[in-house]
């Protein structure tokens, strides 16, 4: 099964998450398309769509994201590319940090992950879920990706002032938005005899 991604971080954890699954990552020469849409599961189905199209083979495609709430779900869809074009994880951190700290004391976040699905058939399918947190000022830790170093997840407990970056692993995979999402699809490729059934 192709899974629709250039990133070995995203590539990794889906191997990690998805365990029964022979997951390959997308192939030299295939372009996805511009993320444009106005959702994550819209612009995961165009990845997967356009993976779909030019291997035949049954594909996974992700798209997944930050919102802060006191910036009315920003940056949303747009997280990759926060900082503008070619823009640096540290960089896109840095600009969500800076306007979170301008726009008042409200300091909640989510992470939103879309699992797009695409089926040897071609049938298509959406898991979506979602991981609740608070943004913290500066960052710490040294793991994960992305907004990571600053995202406190509320799952481990009010008194758990670990970021994503300061949990182990083993820990993210239990309780983030793409092991949620990834749990759901799980459930329906052992469902539907695609997969061994979760242990």
């Amino acid at each position: 099964m192709i899974f629709a991604t250039g990133n070995k971080h995203k590539l990794r954890e889906m191997r990690e998450l998805l365990p029964g699954i022979d997951l390959e990552g997308l192939p030299a020469g295939v372009e996805l398309p511009p993320e444009e849409g106005e959702g994550f599961a819209e612009i995961a189905l165009d990845k997967a769509r356009a993976a779909f199209a030019a291997t035949g083979e049954a594909t996974i495609a992700d798209d997944s994201g930050i919102g802060a709430v006191g910036l009315g779900g920003r940056p949303g869809v747009h997280s990759a590319r926060y900082g503008g074009e070619g823009a640096s994880d540290e960089e896109n951190l840095e600009k969500l940090l800076r306007e979170v700290a301008e726009a008042g004391e409200e300091r909640g976040a989510y992470y939103t992950c879309a699992l797009a699905l695409i089926e040897a058939d071609g049938t298509e399918h959406v898991f979506e879920a979602r991981s609740e947190g608070q943004l913290i000022e500066r960052p710490r830790g040294e793991g994960g990706f992305g907004y990571d170093p600053a995202f406190v997840p509320d799952a481990t407990g009010p008194e758990d002032t670990r970021t994503y970056s300061e949990i182990s692993q083993e820990e993210k995979n239990e309780i983030s938005h793409r092991a949620l999402a990834a749990r759901r699809l799980a459930r329906h490729l052992s469902a539907s005899g695609a997969a061994p059934a979760e242990r």
